[in-house]
């Protein structure tokens, strides 16, 4: 019993060794934390969890993509085609899946529209997190440097300039 599940372990990561997933999934996590920190700090609906659970969703479909991109499963289950997992799709389904959060988070209150842009910084930790689940951990970095910077410092001198 032990082998068959140890064979089944070892065997599920035919395309991303397991050490690789697990750091890409941890640094979806991260960068999408550093995002977060911001919305949180700021009292804002979605915070640091939040953005975390996002960026980590966005980048395991990205794996679980490139898994599934190596199963043939037409032949397994006796068809005689080949299934082929589109990665723009998988994209496409985050994508849309973080803009139905993001809608729930913007309200309008009072003729205002509130929490636009925690939206869309849950929107751009589901493209953090694609980045990362394929791989592209500097491009994700970079955005995340971006991202702090413009939901951050300049944040920051909105609030100054609107209080004067």
């Amino acid at each position: 019993m032990w082998a068959t599940i140890v064979d089944e372990l070892n065997g599920s990561f035919s395309t991303v060794p397991p050490v690789v997933a697990f750091i890409r999934l941890m640094l979806a996590a991260i960068l999408g934390g550093i995002v977060g920190w911001e919305r949180e700090r700021s009292d804002k609906p979605a915070g640091l969890r939040t953005h975390m659970l996002v960026s980590i969703a966005a980048c395991l479909f990205i794996v679980v993509g490139a898994q599934l991109s190596t199963i043939d499963f037409l032949s397994a289950g006796g068809g005689d085609g080949e299934l082929r997992v589109d990665p723009l799709r998988l994209i496409e389904a985050v994508t849309a899946g973080v803009a139905f959060l993001a809608a729930g988070i913007i309200f309008t209150s009072g003729g205002q529209v509130r929490n636009i842009t925690t939206g869309a910084s849950l929107w751009l930790c589901g493209a953090i997190g694609l980045a990362c689940g394929a791989g592209q951990i500097p491009l994700a970095a970079m955005a995340t440097v971006i991202v702090s910077v413009v939901v951050g410092v300049i944040g920051r001198i909105e609030d100054a300039r609107s209080s004067d």
